[in-house]
């Protein structure tokens, strides 16, 4: 199954990064404008509107419509895993209804010092079966573009 990965480091303490990307306004501020991302919903673990956290069955309902083109895009997102430990944690979320056939986002972030690693691994898969496997390699294009400014936005954001 394709994967994409990127790494990146922030001049910024591992609690006030994880509180960042603990959030929906932390996905927000970190999506690139070209996205024309919206946030439709967002359900929380215990069916309550616009939680604080992201929990373990936290739903995320979006929709893109990238660079102002063709018609909106929506996605769902179920956030599937959240563990912390001591200067290390991670959460992960799956998408239940979109453009993939297949998509799985691990965000992971590592104290170093003062300062903290953020690491995001996407395991995907196309639609369109094997027309979707062979122009899989063509898709690292769009995720080093939007990867890149997430990761850019984040440093903005944090440092």
């Amino acid at each position: 199954m394709p994967t994409y990965e990127r790494e990146t480091t922030v001049d910024s303490p591992f609690e006030d990064v994880w509180a960042f990307n603990s959030r929906v306004s932390g996905l927000e501020a970190v999506t690139p404008d070209w996205m024309g991302m919206r946030v439709e919903r967002v359900i929380g673990s215990e069916g309550e509107s616009d939680p604080d956290v992201l929990e373990p069955g936290a739903e995320i309902a979006l929709s893109i419509r990238p660079f102002g083109v063709g018609p909106r895009q929506h996605w769902t997102s179920v956030i599937t895993a959240r563990e912390r430990d001591d200067g290390s944690a991670y959460f992960r979320d799956e998408m239940v209804h979109g453009l993939f056939d297949h998509w799985v986002h691990t965000h992971t972030f590592h104290a170093d010092g003062d300062r903290t690693v953020i690491h995001d691994r996407v395991e995907y898969e196309l639609p369109l079966g094997g027309l979707g496997d062979a122009v899989a390699p063509l898709s690292k294009v769009g995720f080093e573009a939007m990867f890149r400014s997430r990761h850019r936005l984040a440093k903005s954001r944090l440092e």
